[in-house]
């Protein structure tokens, strides 16, 4: 099963919309949730147009995608401590090497948007351990891994931002960015799922 797109908190949709595919991902016996995003960087080594594997996120969405009658998918308080799957974590960085794709590793913010960070918000969730933020992946990861599902996710870095010099950023821009490296996230993500 393949998405094209998503549905975002900020564009009004409730947690339980945005995260309604994967109850039915769930309910059709898929096993694991592969998630991409586009996601401005605040990680000094960090450049546009790289690839960082998500190793955890840090979950600021104002609704928790749990709340709420638990569903029967997993427990009450779900355990949350390896989100994205250490083993997809290793074959990606596997692949990459062999494909001498360059990759970076870090933690995912998710906030809920629509606008872009201000300096002081991207320092602030940078002194907070993350090393990427976006509006995304985070509630979808949480329902995910409630329902068994094991997760992949890959960001993106299509602007950077919490540096002495402030840097504009556009939509436009961020689709730029994006559609330069989705072929390489694609690559690595096509032998993933041919290798498992």
């Amino acid at each position: 099963m393949a998405m094209e797109g998503r549905f975002h908190y900020y564009e009004g949709y409730n947690m339980k919309e945005v995260t309604f595919p994967e109850r039915v991902m769930h309910e059709l016996g898929i096993e694991t949730l592969f998630v991409s995003n586009a996601s401005g960087g605040m990680n000094p080594d960090f450049e546009i147009g790289d690839l960082m594997i998500i190793d955890d996120h840090i979950n600021f969405f104002p609704e928790h995608p749990l709340r709420g009658k638990n569903f029967p998918t997993g427990p009450r308080f779900p355990d949350m401590h390896e989100a994205y799957d250490k083993q997809l974590r290793d074959l990606a960085d596997e692949i990459a090497k062999e494909k001498d794709i360059h990759i970076k590793h870090g933690v995912y913010v998710g906030v809920q948007g629509p606008t872009f960070e201000t300096p002081a918000e991207y320092r602030m969730y940078r002194i907070l351990g993350g090393d990427a933020v976006g509006m995304s992946t985070v509630p979808e990861v949480i329902v995910a891994r409630h329902s068994g599902i094991k997760v992949f996710g890959i960001s993106i870095i299509t602007d950077l931002g919490g540096f002495d010099v402030p840097v504009e950023v556009s939509h436009e821009e961020v689709q730029i960015a994006a559609n330069a490296a989705q072929p390489k996230m694609t690559e690595i993500m096509r032998e993933m799922i041919r290798r498992s």
